[in-house]
């Protein structure tokens, strides 16, 4: 149980730390249309400006006392990526200019977030941003009405139609598109038995136009189709007084329709907050989890989430960092986060742990990717250009964050099956990687 209400209004801030996921942007309402031709933003003779986000949480940790590993100086990282891409060909035969930023997490609003775009777009006047943390819903539409190129390393729900809504400015270099990590989520729960012998299963879902979307035509009608009908608990993440309340009133329901069964979908704060505060209430559940419900938070915080919520968790992964130990999968691993381990190392830097570069692997799969887009770009170095060539890039680029690539606006191709073991105290993954259904 949370110790403090101070601690309470800063739970869900202090996820983001942990490589969270915060509910999807509302998509633009027009005017990002791109040409092909000429330089974008930024773009000089000999530089290409791009500015990468930090998330400053060490004021929340401080207050809250929520455990995570640290992500080191997110500031050192951009500057060895901007060295090695520059010692590298550049972006585009240009010099990378790596501007970085600190983002106050505690005083995040849709104020803040429109001021921070308005610093990049304006004062900056930069050709992309490498988002971490911005979760506001006028977020991404600020950079992309403004033609800047977002390579977006935050963990958010954001579908196919908001990366269609917003193209070609919005790309995930690390992470899924949302529509087939919910087909892929709906689809193992099934196959792994957890819907199996009930007639209803509990569903927390953020209350944002993304998610009620997904919900709607994707979520519900697949969960029915599994032989359950779904009881969702609609919670608005845009303050915390509503969050929790929201929360708090989904186990009551849940309790009272003698449901024994949760999932989550939209956001990390939703399995932290609602286990929490379910608990209080006495109320247990076998729940489903997946990289977007943090599973690192759960086993790193045992005094905040009592460990009998963590038995039977099953469901999906996707990023490494964010859910299973180095005992589980050795680390590096793959041949991506080989590479970028090894671009860290060259400059110094070093991880002891993977959970502990969840910050940096992200921030180097946009570097990569915005180099590999360039590759053949010099007069036409702008948006529309760049993602042209991204997609022909097809599979090839692979996120150092995830196990396959896509080549398409989100890049994390590929899950795996993941389940909390008890012998170890830890989540595991079982199989191999399995393909992100596309439709």
């Amino acid at each position: 149980m949370i110790r403090a209400s101070a601690a309470l209004s800063c739970f869900a801030l202090a996820l983001v730390g942990c490589g969270s996921v915060m509910p999807g942007a509302v998509v633009g309402d027009g005017g990002t249309s791109a040409s092909a031709e000429g330089v974008g933003p930024g773009v000089t003779g000999d530089a290409v400006k791009v500015v990468f986000v930090g998330v400053d949480l060490a004021g929340v940790q401080e207050l809250t006392g929520f455990k995570t590993a640290n992500a080191g100086d997110p500031k050192k990282q951009v500057e060895a990526l901007e060295k090695w891409v520059n010692d590298n060909g550049g972006v585009g035969g240009r010099q990378l200019d790596a501007v970085f930023r600190m983002y106050d997490a505690q005083a995040d609003s849709p104020a803040a977030e429109e001021q921070l775009c308005n610093k990049i777009t304006q004062d900056d006047q930069a050709f992309a941003v490498v988002l971490t943390g911005q979760f506001q819903s006028n977020a991404r539409p600020c950079y992309a009405q403004r033609k800047t190129l977002v390579l977006d390393a935050t963990l958010v729900a954001t579908d196919d139609a908001t990366y269609k809504e917003l193209s070609p400015y919005l790309w995930s270099p690390s992470y899924p598109s949302y529509d087939g990590f919910v087909r892929a989520y709906i689809t193992t729960l099934k196959d792994q038995g957890f819907f199996k012998g009930r007639k209803k299963v509990g569903v927390v879902a953020a209350d944002n136009p993304i998610n009620r979307a997904t919900m709607e035509e994707i979520a519900l009608p697949m969960i029915e189709e599994a032989g359950v009908r779904p009881e969702v608990a609609w919670v608005d993440t845009t303050d915390q007084g509503s969050l929790f309340q929201g929360n708090d009133q989904g186990a009551v329901t849940f309790r009272s329709a003698g449901i024994d069964r949760v999932m989550f979908l939209g956001g990390a704060r939703l399995a932290s907050i609602f286990a929490t505060v379910a608990s209080a209430q006495n109320f247990k559940a076998r729940y489903a989890i997946s990289t977007f419900d943090n599973p690192t938070f759960f086993v790193n915080n045992p005094d905040t989430v009592p460990p009998e919520v963590l038995k039977g968790m099953v469901g999906v992964g996707f990023a490494p960092a964010q859910e299973v130990a180095d005992a589980q999968l050795p680390f590096p691993g793959t041949d991506a986060e080989k590479k970028c381990i090894d671009i860290y190392s060259k400059a110094g830097i070093t991880f002891p742990s993977r959970e502990a570069a969840r910050v940096a692997l992200p921030y180097c799969d946009a570097a990569l990717l915005l180099q590999a887009g360039a590759t053949d770009l010099t007069d036409n170095l702008n948006a529309a250009a760049w993602g042209a060539a991204v997609e022909k890039l097809g599979s090839a680029f692979v996120p150092a964050t995830g196990f396959t690539g896509t080549g398409r606006h989100a890049a994390s191709g590929a899950y795996r099956v993941l389940r909390f073991d008890n012998d170890c105290h830890c989540f595991v993954y079982e199989g191999g990687d399995v393909d992100f259904p596309t439709s």
